[in-house]
């Protein structure tokens, strides 16, 4: 089962980082004539951040979401005021522990839904406690 280890406060006074963006998209596949100069900065709270007042940062603790794209040590921005929907990826306290899973809502109840075959799906129980603690909206993956 993944846990979040730490929610940090991403303080809304004091920007995380302004980097310099291209002026033009990099191919990923065959190469194209390079561009020697990059065009501006972008901020990165404004790109990554829709609502600062509710907005943490969670580092990931196993691999139960790999076929998400999400692996063990990678930071999820987590936004608390979003609604989650079925096919959300959520940050969810079931019985007091925290995990993260896809949330599948089904005519027969919730499921807690792994995205990695060696790992179980959990099907909450009709009287287990469980709550929606936020919504991931961005994977901060190492390469």
């Amino acid at each position: 089962m993944s846990v979040i280890v730490g929610p940090r406060v991403i303080d809304a006074g004091v920007s995380l980082l302004s980097v310099l963006v291209s002026p033009v998209p990099v191919a990923a596949g065959f190469p194209s004539p390079a561009q020697d100069y990059f065009d501006g900065r972008i901020d990165l709270n404004a790109h990554l951040i829709k609502d600062v007042t509710s907005t943490y940062v969670v580092r990931v603790s196993g691999e139960s979401m790999e076929g998400a794209g999400i692996s063990d040590g990678d930071e999820l921005i987590v936004d608390r005021a979003l609604e989650p929907r079925d096919g959300s990826v959520v940050i969810a306290v079931l019985d007091g522990e925290l995990t993260i899973k896809r949330l599948r809502i089904t005519p027969t109840g919730v499921i807690l839904q792994a995205e990695n075959p060696a790992y179980p799906d959990i099907e909450v129980p009709a009287l287990a406690d469980l709550s929606i603690w936020g919504t991931a909206v961005r994977c901060l993956h190492h390469v």
